[in-house]
């Protein structure tokens, strides 16, 4: 219950940040909303959207509406509920960040364990290396060379839009690199930091398989670090795809995002980015519960 309050006053802040840092993009909506803007019709516009009133008397409105209504308002551009539009462009992100994530978990781990389990080795050299490659590369960049090899080059995959799992394929994978390598070096590192303790020199005297002393001991007591990071790693996921998903034109909140700030769509950039700080907390509150779960030492 104390965690839920904090969130709440979380949020309110963050409500406060937004407003404010939004107001600092340089543009006017209503003179990007006009091809030949007039004062009379600037005024006119800029009445309808309560911009010509105080910002605390802007922020209250917009607060009334978010809270109070439940409404984010509607956008400048398109005219329609900005809460509407984020349930049409939601699903798309969470159907990325979510495949993403699946790839970066199983391919972090794996690359992780395998560095652990041959550490001081060629092979986990090869494993740090790739890891580091994850981390270095830029998304954008990768992203267009996939599109170049698989889509143009050798046609097995569309270059773009939502569809059917084909289009899934490239983005996830683009965008499960960077989560990816961050999970392989936590996870390295906490399996090497387990394999030294008193209780894995015990399953080995026992007579256990290495095998089982890595996958059911080992990681086991290795889990929490790789959970903070998977939850941590997701939450930047669902705000963070915005490279990607301009990129692979894929129809999701990141994409909205840079839409509204190039045409200073106020309550649509407000919207989403309110949104997507909730589901950073929630995520963050997930990640708590799933400590006490994983480690007995918290639950007394």
């Amino acid at each position: 219950m104390r965690r839920l309050a904090s969130l709440i006053g979380a949020l309110f802040a963050a409500s406060i940040a937004i407003f404010l840092l939004v107001r600092l993009v340089p543009g006017d909506p209503a003179r990007l909303l006009l091809k030949n803007p007039t004062p009379e019709k600037i005024a006119e516009i800029r009445a309808r959207l309560a911009l010509d009133r105080p910002l605390p008397v802007q922020y209250a409105l917009w607060l009334k509406n978010v809270f109070g209504r439940g409404s984010f308002g509607e956008s400048v551009v398109t005219g329609r509920d900005v809460k509407e539009e984020l349930a049409r462009t939601w699903p798309a992100t969470m159907e990325l960040a979510c495949a993403a994530m699946l790839l970066a978990s199983v391919a972090g781990l794996w690359l992780g364990i395998f560095s652990a389990r041959h550490a001081g080795t060629w092979r986990d050299t090869l494993g740090t290396t790739l890891s580091l490659l994850g981390l270095s590369v830029p998304v954008f960049w990768l992203g267009l060379l996939a599109m170049l090899l698989f889509s143009l080059e050798l046609g097995w995959l569309p270059a773009g839009e939502r569809g059917d799992w084909r289009h899934l394929v490239m983005p996830a994978c683009v965008l499960a690199t960077i989560p990816a390598a961050f999970v392989a070096r936590i996870s390295r590192a906490a399996v090497l930091a387990v394999l030294g303790q008193d209780f894995i020199r015990t399953a080995r005297a026992k007579g256990a398989s290495e095998r089982a002393v890595l996958y059911r001991h080992a990681l086991r007591a290795a889990l929490v670090p790789v959970v903070t990071m998977i939850g941590v790693e997701f939450a930047y996921l669902l705000g963070g795809a915005v490279l990607t998903e301009t990129v692979f034109a894929w129809p999701g909140i990141g994409r909205y995002i840079a839409t509204a700030v190039l045409a200073r769509d106020y309550p649509a950039i407000q919207g989403a980015l309110l949104v997507l700080v909730a589901m950073v907390m929630l995520m963050n509150f997930v990640v708590d519960f799933l400590h006490h779960a994983l480690e007995p030492k918290l639950r007394t």
